[in-house]
């Protein structure tokens, strides 16, 4: 398994709109500048803070594209890969390019509200589909299901 630090103070990234509700790349990259300027130890791209369930995959890849070409290695990359499609992320995880990501941020899965067995088989998938390092991430009030310390 790959072993990632996470360290330190890190920082979610916003994704910034412009008027007409497009992504503004510019102000993103600025952004990302900014908090490497003024010592950042890792990023979270992707995240709830993110907005990431109003982008679009092009969207989603075109961030993290820019935020992992930007940061260069200079800093780890905490990225977003979560949702309540436990095979829609294994699938994700397969065949798309993780180069420059350090670790992942998966979210308890949604809507759905499972189990805490199903809490469990849902992140042990995607462990199974990654030699990247995973947080767990539960944010109950968001996704109305709490995964316990048990589960974890």
């Amino acid at each position: 398994m790959i072993q990632t630090r996470l360290k330190g103070m890190g920082v979610a990234l916003i994704t910034p709109f412009k008027e007409d509700e497009s992504i503004d790349y510019d102000a993103l990259m600025r952004l990302v500048d900014y908090l490497l300027q003024n010592n950042a130890d890792f990023l979270c791209v992707l995240g709830t803070t993110a907005e990431t369930p109003t982008l679009t995959e092009d969207e989603k890849n075109k961030i993290k594209n820019l935020v992992i070409e930007r940061v260069n290695g200079r800093i780890p990359i905490l990225l977003g890969v979560g949702g309540n499609n436990t095979r829609a992320i294994v699938e994700s995880l397969k065949k798309d390019d993780f180069t420059g990501v350090d670790a992942i941020l998966s979210v308890v899965p949604y809507y759905n509200k499972p189990s805490q067995e199903g809490i469990y088989q849902h992140y042990k998938a995607i462990a199974e589909a990654t030699e990247l390092p995973i947080v767990l991430y539960n944010v109950p009030g968001r996704t109305g299901v709490n995964m316990t310390a048990e589960t974890t």
